[in-house]
């Protein structure tokens, strides 16, 4: 049987999780590269600076909102890993990945791990070009896939083997 080397498959799945964490460290401050602001007051009299307001859609990357999304994704995708590894025990086939990737336990947790930065990526992605909409929507549908092939898996009946009949 050919065995897949995971060392490689490892590296670069810890790697792309880590990146979507350090996203938020490599953004430089939005003071140090636009140049003095104007006061200006608003409706209400107030003054405050122009660099500081946004858009109504606009939002910081790591704010409270997309916190919890991507908590929903890591959790998600957890359910996702016992439920997995709960329908394998009971002797039934996984359809997306191999079988083997699924019970070396540790290549399927860091493939689990990989989907959710790979979430958090895109996500970034859509943020850092202005698709705030469609930044929340990919972890929303994220979560509804996750759950749903999980809760998917739990429902599925254990596979029953008859044994053999003796031969005479």
């Amino acid at each position: 049987m050919n065995r897949i080397r995971w060392t490689p498959v490892l590296a670069w799945t810890l790697l792309s999780s880590t990146m979507a964490l350090t996203v938020q460290a490599q953004e430089t401050p939005a003071a140090a590269e636009a140049p003095p602001a104007k006061r200006t007051p608003d409706l209400t009299g107030t003054y405050r600076d122009s660099r500081s307001t946004l858009r109504r859609d606009e939002h910081r990357f790591w704010d409270k909102t997309n916190d919890w999304v991507f908590t929903g994704v890591a959790v998600s995708r957890t359910l996702d890993y016992f439920s997995t590894l709960n329908m394998r025990r009971r002797g039934r086939q996984e359809i997306l990945l191999s079988n083997d990737a699924v019970d070396n336990h540790a290549a399927f947790a860091t493939i689990e791990a990989a989907a959710t930065g790979a979430s958090i990526g895109a996500s970034y992605l859509f943020h850092r070009y202005g698709h705030h909409k469609l930044e929340r929507w990919v972890s929303i549908v994220h979560i509804s896939l996750a759950t749903t092939g999980s809760v998917r898996n739990y429902c599925l009946k254990t596979f029953h083997t008859t044994p053999a009949q003796d031969a005479p």
